[in-house]
């Protein structure tokens, strides 16, 4: 049996849960970053004895489009995966459902799944500083517990509707400031391939999906967002994003 662990994490916060409970689940992972070699999901053959952990986050209560695109081209042999959605302190939504509908498309078995909190990508004063060490003890137990159960042929009930819930995207499309470069890293790894090669300054902002993975991943610093539409967006937010959401776990 292979393990693989297979994340989409633009900011670090969806990797950050993936190896968490990884790590419960006591197996070597072989890893499968979507954003860095996404290629590498493609190539792999996914068998009915393997097992796959998948972690995405929640944008919207959706999963990223780009990640249904991906997995539309992956042919799995019955392979058992452990769903995770990760949010940055609202809500799933339909998320995990969704998920789900994509994995059971490609002929992945749903098993297991959880919803794990990690820092908002955007407004970071919400979920700050998660996932935390009473996160990481409980994402060890969620792990643990799914490889108990690993063998049951029970396929969990995810929350969620169909249909899904609309999603428009967020008024955040990162712009590069006077410290850019040119470097090009941030067009290299753009999952969304809003950010020219050839001009890494601008940004395609119909195709940007605003997951601040260029933000992130700048050397120089020099990609950034409005902050006066992220304070008022803060503002929106606070009631629904305010306080401790907790982690759960669907068998």
């Amino acid at each position: 049996m292979r393990f693989y662990n297979i994340f989409f994490s633009p900011t670090g916060g969806t990797e950050k849960v993936a190896d968490i409970v990884a790590k419960g689940t006591k197996l070597d992972a072989e890893e499968i970053d979507l954003i860095k070699e996404s290629d590498k999901l493609m190539k792999v053959k996914f068998e009915k004895k393997d097992l796959c952990l998948v972690a995405v986050p929640s944008y919207g209560g959706r999963i990223p489009a780009v990640v249904t695109d991906m997995f539309c081209k992956v042919k799995a042999d019955g392979t058992k995966a452990i769903l995770v959605a990760v949010f940055g302190n609202r809500m799933i939504d339909d998320t995990l459902l969704e998920l789900q509908d994509v994995l059971e498309a490609s002929g992945f078995v749903c098993i297991a799944g959880m919803e794990a909190v990690a820092e908002h990508s955007l407004m970071h004063q919400f979920g700050t500083g998660r996932p935390d060490q009473q996160d990481e003890k409980e994402l060890l137990e969620f792990a643990a517990k799914i490889m108990q159960n690993s063998e049951a042929q029970r396929i969990p009930a995810f929350p969620g509707n169909r249909p899904y819930r609309e999603y428009g995207g967020v008024p955040f499309k990162p712009v590069a400031n006077g410290k850019c470069t040119s470097c090009g890293l941030c067009a290299q790894e753009c999952p969304a391939g809003a950010i020219p090669l050839d001009n890494p300054k601008m940004t395609d902002k119909d195709k940007c999906i605003s997951c601040m993975h260029c933000v992130a991943v700048c050397p120089k610093k020099a990609r950034n967002y409005s902050k006066l539409v992220s304070f008022i967006a803060g503002l929106k937010m606070k009631k629904v994003c305010s306080g401790r959401k907790e982690n759960k776990l669907y068998l």
